[in-house]
């Protein structure tokens, strides 16, 4: 496997390691943040595995899938899975939205997100 794509797998393992972390710690915000970026990182190591170019500098998850051509291959629960985490990597960022996604995120909810990221990654690291 080429080099930069093992690093991209490398760290969204990292990060799913720490949203587990976060689960334990309870604290619910980094969960999805977490979940957000360890999906965003195997995005690009999808992207530079099929690409053979750098990926985007972009968070968008939904971006990122549709500029490596992989967003039409997911299922439509997927796709809903993405949208419903993508707002994620911003809002935790962002202390005025803090209090309202931290109402959101309760211990269940993090650990469906969880779920769905550890399967996604799964998904796409089968396809590499």
């Amino acid at each position: 496997m080429d080099d930069k794509v093992q690093y991209w797998i490398e760290i969204s393992d990292y990060d799913l390691e720490t949203a587990e972390a976060m689960l334990r710690s309870k604290r619910y915000l980094y969960v999805g943040f977490m979940c957000h970026q360890a999906i965003e990182k195997v995005f690009k190591a999808y992207f530079t595995s099929t690409k053979s170019e750098t990926a985007p500098f972009s968070h968008s998850l939904s971006y990122l899938a549709k500029k490596g051509d992989f967003y039409e291959s997911f299922s439509e629960e997927q796709k809903d899975f993405i949208d419903q985490i993508e707002p994620l990597n911003i809002e935790a960022r962002y202390p005025s939205h803090k209090e309202r996604l931290l109402k959101s995120l309760t211990e269940m909810k993090c650990l469906e997100i969880l779920k769905r990221t550890k399967e996604l990654q799964i998904w796409i690291k089968e396809k590499l």
